[in-house]
């Protein structure tokens, strides 16, 4: 599948490793930075959504092509292979379709929220998102907006780093660890600035904020593509499959 990623925010606070450890499904564990667990909210909305439905051919996804999305991530890796990546604990999103499709095809726990986005003169995002048939009052409302210019391809070893480039995801599904790679360029990333007004999202998963302000990015746009999902297993084991 391919999509275009647009008018991010990264927003992440740091969390006791301890706690966000009893989060994560079995076979996965906190990949740590500076002693802290991570955990990002990222409002964006993409577009150029394409799955390759016909042979080697792109199409488009009707009905899915623009829409918002909000994330609620953390960073993990495998107690199988070390692969490192994103475990998201949710993913709203304002389409019905989107929703079906990533919960049917990728068992990514999407839910269906009402999303609203505005641009004011001076590139701030107004953002809302308030989640759908939930049990439980789940709201997000910023603005925010990106500062000066593109710094440049982050540096491995910072946090910078460590908080956005990553190439793979992970999702729990039949008591096992799938793993779906991703591919991209490095995220052009500048310093944002941020109003977070209302932030349901951490407390509707089991996860508390500190008072700590986030570490804020913003990056414009991106082009993503993402693999079907396989088992997560050691290139010992897949290779035993394949000769089977």
């Amino acid at each position: 599948m391919a999509q275009r990623w647009n008018d991010l925010l990264f927003a992440h606070w740091p969390i006791a490793v301890d706690a966000m450890a009893r989060l994560l499904p079995a076979g996965l564990e906190v990949d740590s930075f500076d002693g802290w667990a991570w955990v990002g909210v990222v409002p964006f909305w993409m577009d150029q959504v394409r799955t390759r439905a016909v042979g080697e051919r792109c199409v488009a996804v009707p009905s899915a092509g623009k829409f918002c999305e909000l994330n609620l991530r953390t960073y993990a890796r495998s107690r199988v292979t070390g692969l490192r990546g994103v475990y998201f604990f949710s993913l709203d999103a304002a389409s019905a379709l989107a929703v079906m499709g990533a919960r049917t095809l990728f068992h990514l726990p999407y839910f269906l929220a009402n999303m609203q986005r505005e641009v004011s003169a001076n590139g701030t995002i107004d953002y809302r998102s308030k989640r759908l048939m939930s049990k439980q009052s789940v709201r997000f409302e910023a603005s925010y907006r990106g500062l000066g210019k593109v710094a440049g391809p982050s540096v491995d070893g910072t946090l910078e780093h460590f908080l956005t480039e990553r190439y793979c995801l992970f999702t729990p599904h039949g008591g096992r660890v799938l793993v779906g790679h991703i591919h991209h360029l490095p995220w052009p990333l500048k310093r944002a600035e941020a109003e977070i007004r209302v932030n349901e999202l951490p407390a509707a998963h089991g996860i508390a904020l500190s008072d700590r302000a986030p570490v804020l990015h913003f990056a414009r746009e991106l082009h993503v593509y993402i693999w079907s999902l396989r088992e997560d297993r050691s290139e010992k084991a897949q290779a035993d499959s394949y000769n089977e």
